[in-house]
């Protein structure tokens, strides 16, 4: 069975989506969709612009979305036919848009309004994020435990064995970041403009709650297996439902691949910018198949 993953914020690059651009026009019409839809031009920051240009949130995810999901639409019934699909956070809206949830401009509609909601939220609070890298889950969640009473700081994203991002205010990942050094982790600070998927994140949570309401989603073509407990789902009731809770729950990756191996995935797609979740799935399961999409 084949499993099509679809990356989530970082895996942006200048230039991105340009070649599809130029050599499909079923690319090109959609890109121009974009632009309209947005009321800005995001190819030509796409295409053109700066790494520093790309890393604004509003950009970023709109940006990733579009790449991913043409990427899909450019394969066509020959090459895109999940059997089931994921997404890593922002990658889920990428996940439902391909396997028919949502359409192209419902979709687009919501990561660009969610874009903008946690923009505001990450300005409202000042908050980052960093990854734990060589402890086990355990281990990591026990430290952020005896540090949660003063601080804000949770794990945010379960990628792979031995690597945990965790979210919070500045002085919960610092002062988890020291714990965790002595417990002998790595604690690397990423470049991101909040905490994402962490209570902080409560602001933008209710008023995108309200926009995923008023959405139309359909059965998928195929189960996604979603971020907040990475079960298999099609009911778009329990879809909307989950997709709300994201973002402010952790995105439960390791255990999304290891629910869909065990499920029958003997192959998984990569479809978008980036090659981060082949990555990461060959470290939940070292021998696993996994590739970039074509086209």
């Amino acid at each position: 069975m084949k499993a099509f993953v679809f990356p989530g914020q970082g895996a942006q690059f200048s230039g991105m989506g340009k070649d599809l651009y130029e050599n499909k026009s079923v690319a090109k019409d959609l890109f121009s969709k974009a632009n309209n839809i947005l009321g800005f031009k995001i190819t030509e920051i796409m295409f053109e612009g700066s790494e520093e240009d790309l890393k604004q949130t509003k950009v970023t995810q709109p940006a990733i979305f579009l790449h991913s999901v043409i990427m899909a639409r450019v394969m066509g019934t020959e090459g895109f036919r999940p059997d089931m699909v994921a997404g890593h956070s922002l990658g889920e809206f990428s996940a439902l848009v391909a396997s028919g949830a949502l359409t192209f401009e419902e979709g687009l509609k919501l990561v660009a309004r969610r874009a903008e909601l946690m923009q505001m939220a990450c300005e409202q609070n000042p908050s980052t994020m960093a990854a734990v890298l060589k402890m086990a889950d355990s281990d990591v969640e026990k430290v952020l435990r005896s540090v949660s009473s003063e601080h804000i700081v949770v794990a945010a994203n379960y990628n792979c064995p031995g690597q945990i991002v965790i979210s919070g205010s500045m002085e919960g990942i610092e002062a988890a970041g020291e714990k965790l050094k002595e417990e002998g982790g790595r604690v690397l600070p990423l470049k991101v403009g909040g905490a994402f998927h962490s209570p902080l994140m409560d602001p933008a949570k209710v008023e995108l709650e309200k926009a995923i309401q008023k959405a139309v989603f359909k059965d998928p073509v195929c189960p996604i297996y979603q971020n907040v407990n990475a079960q298999p789902v099609k009911n778009p009731d329990v879809i909307k439902s989950n997709l709300i809770a994201q973002l402010t729950s952790p995105v439960r990756w390791t255990q999304t691949v290891q629910n869909m191996i065990a499920d029958g995935a003997n192959s998984f797609v990569e479809v978008g910018p980036g090659k981060v979740l082949q990555g990461l799935i060959k470290k939940v399961k070292a021998d696993a198949v996994a590739n970039s999409a074509t086209w």
